[in-house]
């Protein structure tokens, strides 16, 4: 069913998602260099994205380690003076230590009980045993050596951060300068310049592929709205007859921007979120496969959670949607209608139907509405539970000493780009859905069956020279085949006669004028110009023979010349003015403020009646040597009437006229009458000939407006 204007429903989907699609990249041929170079920018983009956190662990270590005392060095320092202080104090027992049968007693200087009596001794002795060393280059004289023992002995066995800490600003200046904490500079900034370029050339190429994308799919639109606007020129009245207006403007506005908008972000977001998914997978994997189970398995359950609930919350949306039309519906009825509802004192049936809409709209609104509002915290949930598991096991790595601080600064960037992926990816998803739902209604319009080809037809006929006579032969058109409403029609108009058309509703009135205007094309039959047939015509040159007043007046949005002399380049004021005055629509345009130059459009408050006027001298301005009036005064008063009869007159100056009309008191003075009825002629002649048949069809009907009346 055609649908009207307005953005598509939500959830509208394509019929043929993979083909829409296929065709949708094949009319991209003219960017697809640029499309694969884009999608190429963004997977690079993701790839460097899910790489920087891991360089960024190594630069968290090399900095961390720079920045706590050397716990090994101490131990280093600690064995070297008491290796060297061992070796003396051994000497030293020797000289004083003696068995039972007076020889001298075999000391092992590996055994604690040595270190433990060396360490009992006075400082004095102590002293005496020592001797100045050189570590790495800086001397260590006895006394900080004796200072550096009492205080490494006084610490715990095993030395935490916080007690490195403590124990450095006690430390002797030697034993310092050997253990503070020392920046390796010169691996800080080789990681920070890498890490720099990741993130950069990330951004870089991030954002050459957004220029890249939001290029093409505006010149792609453009290119859209371009084939539409030529294809609208290509297609047969039929296609609009059947179709709403709506429709078609939707095609060329909404759903062109859809395919715009959605092809920018979701193709190339597609692309850099299903790597992002991936590469962080791999890269955790890569970094450490104990933290990398404990962030995916935090996370899955967190996407149990939430899949749970959108499965479960996907009938409120439904329901909201079908609400949502049936309370625009009745709304839309009911103020439509507003006079009978009134008239009728149906008020309250109309208030009592409408709350209970309203009623069921509510429930479902404030279901969808609550759920909606949960998955945010809870998408927030699983993301920071990701983080409290990732920080809580890599603690414990830490301290068993199998993993380092760096690897949890990693981790938790990585929990973000494990779980952000998979909401962007849906969206990506639906995106594309709505791209193809779009895409699949505008290739369907470019792709509606065309006029027929008129590069063979060369004939033609000046306007200028044209004699004005018209002749239909046996003319038998039916716009389906199934359903013929012109049956052998026949007549002559010869140049300068007034021709009217008549008949009841649907007689085929319009039908006729439609056929000689070559907006259809007949089945049978010919239709002769200047005994020229219009097969042999192209539809400009039968158009440029015509002037047409409709019922239905039309300005564009402009001044008042623009509106007469439209599409008349050549137009001066002067023969401007001089149309009007025979118009008789001079002295309305002299009261405008800007006269020629004012403002106008067909929605502006100036009446019915000058509108019409106003269409009247446009076709004066064309100048072309026929003739259409169809319903020109039907939406008119009676005093306008007379104003636009007489302009019309004028119009019909010179020219062959076809005039179709209800009120048949405007064509009594025609040339010729046409009387219609089931698309057959059953009676011609002049208004007095056709008025002597007292039983005839159109006496009838002139009659009939009298006694209605």
């Amino acid at each position: 069913m055609p649908r009207h204007g307005g953005p598509m429903k939500v959830g509208e989907k394509s019929k043929d998602f993979k083909g829409t699609m296929i065709k949708l990249f094949k009319s991209l041929n003219k960017w697809k260099s640029l499309v694969i170079v884009s999608l190429l920018l963004a997977l690079l983009s993701a790839l460097l994205s899910t790489i920087a956190p891991n360089r960024l662990s190594k630069l968290t270590d090399v900095i961390s380690e720079g920045i706590k005392p050397n716990a090994e060095k101490i131990q280093e320092i600690s064995k070297e003076i008491y290796s060297n202080a061992m070796k003396n104090y051994v000497a030293y027992l020797d000289k004083s230590v003696m068995n039972s049968d007076g020889n001298k007693a075999k000391v092992d200087s590996e055994t604690s009980e040595l270190i433990k009596g060396f360490n009992e001794l006075s400082d004095s002795d102590k002293a005496s045993i020592l001797k100045d060393i050189e570590i790495d280059g800086i001397k260590v004289n006895v006394e900080d050596q004796i200072a550096f023992l009492e205080i490494v002995n006084s610490m715990n066995d095993s030395l935490v951060t916080e007690d490195l800490l403590k124990l450095l600003d006690k430390l002797p200046e030697s034993i310092k300068a050997l253990v503070e904490p020392k920046m390796n500079m010169s691996k800080v900034r080789y990681r920070a310049v890498v890490l720099a370029i990741i993130y950069i050339l990330s951004s870089i190429f991030g954002y050459i592929q957004a220029y890249i994308m939001a290029t093409i799919s505006n010149n792609y639109a453009k290119k859209l709205r371009s084939d539409i606007s030529s294809k609208i020129n290509r297609l047969p009245l039929k296609y609009f007859d059947n179709h709403e207006t709506g429709d078609v403007l939707s095609r060329v506005t909404n759903d062109v921007d859809s395919i715009a908008m959605n092809m920018n972000q979701s193709l190339a977001t597609l692309v850099s979120s299903s790597t992002l998914f991936l590469g962080s997978i791999v890269m955790m994997f890569v970094t450490n496969y104990l933290m990398a189970l404990t962030a995916i398995s935090a996370s899955i359950l967190g996407f149990v959670g939430s899949f749970i609930l959108l499965k479960k919350s996907q009938k409120y949306f439904m329901q909201r949607q079908e609400e949502l039309g049936n309370i625009n519906g009745h709304i839309e009825e009911t103020f439509s209608g507003h006079n009978v509802v009134k008239i009728y004192n149906g008020e309250a049936e109309a208030l009592e139907e409408f709350d209970k809409i309203n009623n069921r709209l509510y429930n479902c609104n404030k279901k969808s509405q609550f759920i909606s509002g949960v998955m945010q915290p809870l998408m927030g949930f699983v993301g920071n539970f990701g983080y409290v598991a990732v920080c809580v096991v890599g603690a414990i790595l830490v301290m068993r000493g199998q993993t380092s601080f760096g690897t949890i600064v990693a981790f938790m960037i990585y929990v973000r780009l494990f779980t952000n992926p998979l909401s962007q990816i849906a969206q990506s998803l639906t995106g594309l859905q709505s791209t193809a739902a779009a895409a699949e209604r505008v290739f369907e319009f470019i792709e509606e069956q065309e006029m027929a080809d008129q590069d063979s037809i060369t004939a033609f006929l000046d306007k200028d020279i044209v004699d004005g006579d018209i002749e239909f032969k046996n003319v038998k058109f039916g716009y389906n085949e199934d359903r013929i409403i012109i049956n052998n029609f026949s007549a002559k108009a010869k140049s300068g006669e007034k021709i009217a058309i008549v008949g009841p509703t649907g007689a085929g009135k319009t039908t006729i004028v439609n056929l000689l205007m070559k907006f259809y094309d007949i089945n049978e039959g010919d239709i002769l110009i200047d005994g020229i047939s219009i097969k042999n015509l192209t539809r400009e040159n039968i158009h440029d023979l015509f002037i047409m007043v409709l019922q239905d007046t039309w300005l564009f949005d402009g001044t008042v010349r623009d509106n007469i002399k439209y599409n008349k380049k050549e137009i001066t004021d002067e023969e401007i003015w001089q149309v009007c005055k025979v118009v008789g629509i001079d002295h309305f345009i002299k009261t405008l403020p800007g006269g020629l130059d004012s403002n106008v459009a067909d929605n502006d408050s100036i009446s019915q009646g000058q509108k019409q006027l106003i269409t009247i001298a446009r076709g004066m301005i064309e100048d072309a040597p026929f003739l259409i009036l169809d319903e020109a005064t039907s939406n008119v008063d009676t005093r306008t009437e007379e104003l636009v009869q007489k302009a019309m007159d004028k119009l019909m100056e010179g020219r062959t006229s076809f005039i179709i009309a209800h009120r048949l008191s405007t064509i009594k003075n025609a040339d010729l009458i046409l009387v219609m009825d089931n698309g057959n002629i059953i009676e011609q002649g002049t208004h007095e000939e056709l008025m002597r048949k007292k039983n005839g069809f159109y006496a009838k009907l002139y009659n009939s407006q009298f006694e209605i009346n």
